[in-house]
């Protein structure tokens, strides 16, 4: 009896499971937030609601673009689909500004007029929801690094984003409740708070976004092990540049290798290929790599360089 061992899900898998899991959390938490603010009277809690429902759309988004990333490479897009996910990330970016915008509003609306000192059962859902969405925050964020995907950490911020606004309403509660009908208005303070968190989150993901749509070269970390693993090919001399970019979760590399000059045209065309099946083997998460062949500096052809 022949066993096979299980199969790694892959970096798409990882990354859908993710935002699956984060969805149905949303969908839960959502429903309960609003259901208690309302009864409770706490508009914090609610505005709190709302944004763990625009979460379930945004996680919508998220899996659209994740989806459409996966699509191979075809006559209309020789670089594949991944920029859909930098799309979905700017999208789920600008979801989160106009959300914290409008709570803002309403916040501000809400503290010029009179309202019910919140009910204190109201905490108890808050103080759930907080431990909730900071672990999915964590968990979420954790897999986004791992399958480098800037749509599954911006999924992850929504979480945070959550998780700050519940600390929020619960400060702003407490203070209600605790101070009396003078403060009544701390739960629309609290929710005024959550909503420049929110607001900051958004704009820092978006700022990420574009750069990724903008071609902006990935860490200084990410070239240098792609130095380090070209340059350990048998026959490469040196690396003379590398240019990487990121499309969704996976990176096009062009890079040129130096080889001795005086070989033949066969047996530097055989590096090349060993450098591009040697990166796109590794970790890195490499789709593609262009690798240019150079004579070494110093060579013994008559050529020269």
């Amino acid at each position: 009896m022949v066993f096979q061992s299980p199969k790694v899900p892959s970096r798409f898998d990882r990354s859908l499971s993710t935002v699956l899991i984060g969805l149905s959390f949303n969908v839960f938490l959502a429903a309960v937030k609003i259901i208690a603010g309302l009864v409770g009277s706490s508009y914090a809690l609610v505005a709190d609601g709302i944004e763990s429902t625009l979460d379930i759309f945004s996680s919508m988004v998220v899996l659209g673009g994740i989806k459409i990333s996966e699509i191979p490479a075809d006559e209309d897009h020789p670089y594949g689909h991944g920029r859909a996910e930098s799309l979905a990330a700017m999208t789920v970016s600008l979801i989160l500004v106009l959300v914290g915008l409008s709570i803002a509003v309403k916040s501000v609306l809400d503290i010029m007029q009179p309202h019910h000192t919140p009910a204190a059962f109201t905490l108890v859902v808050l103080v759930i929801a907080i431990l909730v969405k900071e672990t999915l925050f964590r968990f979420v964020f954790a897999v986004g690094e791992s399958v480098n995907s800037l749509s599954v950490k911006a999924d992850a911020f929504h979480h945070r984003s959550d998780a700050m606004t519940s600390l929020a309403a619960f400060t702003g509660i407490s203070i209600a409740i605790i101070g009396g009908p003078k403060y009544q208005s701390a739960d629309a303070w609290a929710a005024l708070a959550a909503s420049g968190i929110i607001m900051f989150n958004g704009i820092h993901m978006l700022r990420s976004a574009v750069k990724e749509i903008m071609d902006h070269a990935p860490a200084p970390q990410t070239e240098e092990a792609i130095r380090g693993l070209a340059g350990k090919v048998a026959g490469v001399v040196a690396i003379e540049k590398c240019k990487v970019r990121k499309s969704g979760i996976e990176l096009f590399v062009d890079i040129h290798v130096e080889v001795d000059g005086s070989m033949p045209v066969h047996r530097a065309h055989a590096i090349s290929h060993d450098v591009k099946d040697a990166l796109i083997a590794s970790p890195l998460g490499i789709a593609d790599v262009l690798v240019h062949i150079e004579p070494a500096a110093k060579t013994t052809s008559p050529q020269g360089r």
